[in-house]
């Protein structure tokens, strides 16, 4: 088994990235979701209600992000790594309110011009912690604006065959997965406890739950009732549809496309 893909997703709930190499922290992958939209109440924007976001592509660059609309490439912003500006705001994720960094006025007035709605672009410090639940943690283990866990894992024999069963086969975008991985049977990282990638050992905490993100077309912004239809007929536990499965990380290093995948239990 092997590492297929790695992808981040350096601001919550736009287009994401594929990287060949990538840091692994506690938090997640070097800039995952380290930046999030809120609104002016400062609560975390999503495609659940804002189908539009994604069409909003990011990309990484020697010096920051660069963003830049799906539909119309002229439209376009660059976004330094280093926010520029020491103003705060609190910020929720679901249950959690943490402290954001205003990232830049111009910046905002960009991203509310483009998505036709009042919005802020945070961005998480080093020093801002948010934990995980505490009964998946081993070591107190954080996340950044991530909805729950550092990590997704989702093997590509899992979409494979998800994808026998659809009219029209979807992209592994929808799933928004940090790491693909290649050479094992569908469904079967659904029973991995601890594995090995590089130096680098990854925990199991919990599967993922899927939500009608997931029936966004991540070219169009349109949404659909795919994959989810298909999905809560074979894969539905608890009212939850699950595919795909979260960790933490239990050692920090590198990860590559193309590390062996080592399960140790």
């Amino acid at each position: 088994m092997k590492v297929q893909d790695i992808y981040i997703y350096p601001i919550k709930s736009l287009g994401g990235t594929r990287l060949e190499t990538s840091q692994v922290f506690i938090k997640g992958l070097k800039w995952d979701r380290r930046w999030m939209l809120v609104d002016d109440s400062g609560t975390f924007m999503t495609q659940r209600a804002l189908h539009t976001m994604a069409l909003l592509q990011v990309n990484l660059t020697d010096k920051g992000l660069e963003v830049q609309h799906k539909l119309h490439p002229h439209q376009k912003i660059s976004i330094p790594f280093a926010p520029e500006t020491d103003r705060f705001m609190e910020v929720k994720v679901w249950d959690d309110v943490v402290s954001g960094q205003i990232v830049n006025p111009q910046v905002d007035q960009w991203f509310s011009d483009i998505l036709a709605t009042s919005c802020h672009l945070v961005f998480m410090p080093e020093n801002t912690s948010r934990s995980i639940k505490k009964k998946y943690a081993v070591n107190d283990e954080t996340v950044s604006f991530a909805d729950a866990m550092p990590y997704l894992l989702i093997s590509q024999a899992s979409l494979d065959d998800l994808n026998e069963r659809l009219e029209e086969p979807v992209p592994m975008e929808r799933f928004r997965p940090n790491i693909v991985i290649s050479g094992c049977e569908a469904f079967e990282e659904d029973g991995w406890e601890l594995l090995q990638i590089g130096k680098c050992k990854f925990k199991r905490t919990k599967p993922c739950a899927r939500c009608v993100m997931t029936t966004v077309d991540q070219q169009t912004g349109i949404k659909g009732k795919e994959p989810l239809k298909t999905l809560s007929k074979y894969r539905l536990s608890e009212k939850k549809v699950l595919f795909g499965q979260n960790l933490i990380t239990l050692e920090k290093g590198v990860i590559n496309v193309g590390d062996q995948v080592n399960v140790i239990q």
